[in-house]
């Protein structure tokens, strides 16, 4: 009987590969595997690997030495602990987040929950809660969509990690960081973050991972990360999709 269920589902799959033929998620063209991308696209992304920087993520030219840190880690250490991005901000992975958020492609946030699991390993364990960044709830009801709590919710269900949505709120609503610098970014989001007190007392002495689509300046995780450990929280980390390297990728 459980070879008879193996058959149909199989026939079932090929009907529905035939009816409705996988294509890259980031052109469209026709692959082999469902949610995945073709060559030229994958040729496209940039994983950030090892050397970088043990504090930002920041990828490194050449091998820096044990325990090196980025200028900008030394220069203005973050509130956070460690922050790890899967990806570069590239045109491709600018392309992958705009057809989630504004699309509903569930199966593209499934498939940068996969690359930052595997870039965020050192961060996720079973003692992790993670906490997408918020939006003001004026702006959920118009988007109807966080994209940072659907790549939370699917890096859950594949690390095996506890989420909490609702640890941290935006009460302040901000201006689009859109075309803002670095210090118009902090402004904006400076005390944009609260902590729900009886939620993080349930939560006990665990370590939350925040996690967000795009790294930009990391103002907006900062303040996040702020409100966390004035709450008490001892441990913040970050995980994104990508983040920016090149002062020209700033039009996030």
């Amino acid at each position: 009987m459980g070879r008879v269920r193996t058959m149909v589902a199989s026939m079932g799959g090929q009907v529905l590969d035939a009816a409705f033929p996988p294509v890259c998620l980031g052109c469209n063209e026709a692959v082999s595997t469902p949610d995945g991308l073709c060559p030229s696209c994958w040729r496209q992304l940039i994983p950030i690997s090892r050397p970088f920087c043990p504090v930002l993520g920041l990828p490194f030219a050449s091998a820096m030495g044990e325990g090196a840190l980025s200028v900008q880690a030394i220069a203005n250490p973050p509130p956070f602990d460690r922050a790890r991005s899967a990806v570069a901000y590239t045109d491709l992975a600018r392309k992958l987040i705009s057809k989630m958020k504004y699309s509903d492609r569930p199966e593209i946030g499934l498939f940068c929950a996969r690359m930052m699991v595997s870039a965020g390993h050192e961060l996720l364990g079973p003692d992790v809660v993670l906490v997408p960044v918020p939006l003001h709830r004026s702006r959920q009801r118009e988007r109807r969509y966080n994209q940072s709590a659907e790549l939370a919710r699917a890096v859950g269900r594949l690390a095996k990690c506890e989420l909490h949505t609702d640890l941290i709120v935006r009460h302040k609503r901000t201006i689009q960081q859109v075309g803002l610098n670095a210090s118009q970014r902090a402004r904006n989001v400076d005390g944009a973050f609260r902590v729900d007190p009886m939620r993080l007392d349930r939560l006990g002495a665990r370590r939350v991972v925040l996690v967000d689509d795009v790294l930009t300046t990391g103002a907006t995780v900062s303040a996040a990360a702020k409100a966390l450990k004035r709450a008490g929280v001892s441990h913040v980390d970050v995980l994104s999709f990508a983040r920016v390297v090149f002062d020209t990728d700033m039009t996030v």
